[in-house]
């Protein structure tokens, strides 16, 4: 990100005014001087000791950058500006630290930073009751421990949960399918694609369109999002009159960003159009770019782009909005 000078590009600078402003001096996390890291998704500067703790949460819950040896998109250098920096975000993940809890300092262990850490972002244990969110690991446990399940309930109200047997369902998710491209072949020339959906034990499916390695469904599908929810598993097959179908590619769309944002602004319709979240590309993903989420004419909706896994080529375009149970 610099010019053939070797002067640094606008975004670099954008994000090195950033970092020079008095309270991003310090680590938001231990308050060490001069941090030299940052989580681009979350917003925030951080010190080396405290990096290595967020590097160990994974790529789901915070993106560790380094400000002046890693290259950054736009859009994450516009994140970090959004945020605006170390104190507002920590007025948002610490705004409530209850009695006991001590935030560490410069020379705190690793097991002191890793509870502090995991407890601010990864658990939201510091935010305001009314905005703690239940973080669900990305594809590798739906369960809830006691305590985000009871922060969950305290977000969510009685009247926002609707129970089915012994599933409790938060919320819904209208997935619009829109295109694939370059779909793999595998009838003599072309396939029969459609895409198959699935979230626990549901599942849905767009209509088949025959001979087509680049079709336009526009179809919308919907599906029920349990309290205890992991990720959608999307995969694409081709339709055989006379032999099991043969799959053409998945995938799978990681929601808690999705659903992270749009409880955090509760109902939509109160804000103009926004961008209020990210889930940003990353090596264990089928991301092609960053995934925004957007409030849009009282909406939350999250455009994806998928490039499909175990299969020789093929990419697929979908919508997915959010809708609450009260709507």
């Amino acid at each position: 990100m610099g010019d053939r000078l070797g002067r640094p590009s606008s975004g670099k600078r954008r994000l090195r005014d950033l970092l020079y402003k008095s309270d991003n001096r310090t680590c938001a996390d231990c308050g060490a001087p001069d941090p030299k890291w940052a989580s681009a998704n979350i917003g925030v500067f951080i010190c080396l000791k405290c990096c290595g703790v967020h590097r160990s949460l994974g790529t789901h819950v915070s993106k560790v950058l380094s400000v002046a040896l890693d290259d950054w998109s736009d859009d994450e250098v516009e994140a970090m500006v959004e945020v605006g920096g170390n104190s507002s975000a920590n007025s948002i993940y610490e705004a409530f630290i209850p009695e006991g809890i001590t935030k560490p300092g410069p020379n705190s262990s690793h097991e002191e930073r890793m509870k502090f850490i995991r407890s601010k972002y990864e658990l939201q244990e510091f935010l305001k009751p009314s905005l703690r969110i239940a973080q669900a690991s990305s594809g590798k446990s739906s369960l809830l421990s006691a305590s985000s399940r009871k922060f969950m309930d305290n977000f969510l109200g009685s009247n926002s949960r609707k129970s089915e047997g012994m599933v409790e369902y938060i919320g819904l998710l209208k997935i619009k399918v829109q295109r694939g491209k370059n779909l793999a072949v595998r009838d003599m020339l072309s396939s029969d694609p459609y895409v198959v959906l699935a979230l626990g034990p549901q599942t849905a499916r767009t209509q088949v369109i025959t001979s087509n390695l680049n079709p336009v469904w526009n179809e919308e599908l919907m599906l029920s999002v349990p309290m205890d929810f992991g990720p959608i598993k999307v995969k694409v097959f081709d339709h055989d009159t006379f032999s099991a179908d043969d799959i053409m590619g998945e995938a799978e769309i990681d929601i808690q960003p999705l659903i992270t944002s749009a409880m955090a602004f509760g109902n939509a319709e109160m804000f103009a159009d926004m961008q209020i979240g990210k889930w940003l590309k990353s090596h264990d993903n089928a991301l092609i770019e960053d995934s925004i989420i957007n409030i849009v004419e009282g909406k939350v909706k999250q455009a994806v782009q998928l490039k499909l896994q175990n299969v020789e080529s093929g990419e697929l375009d979908l919508e997915v909005e959010w809708l609450p149970l009260d709507q």
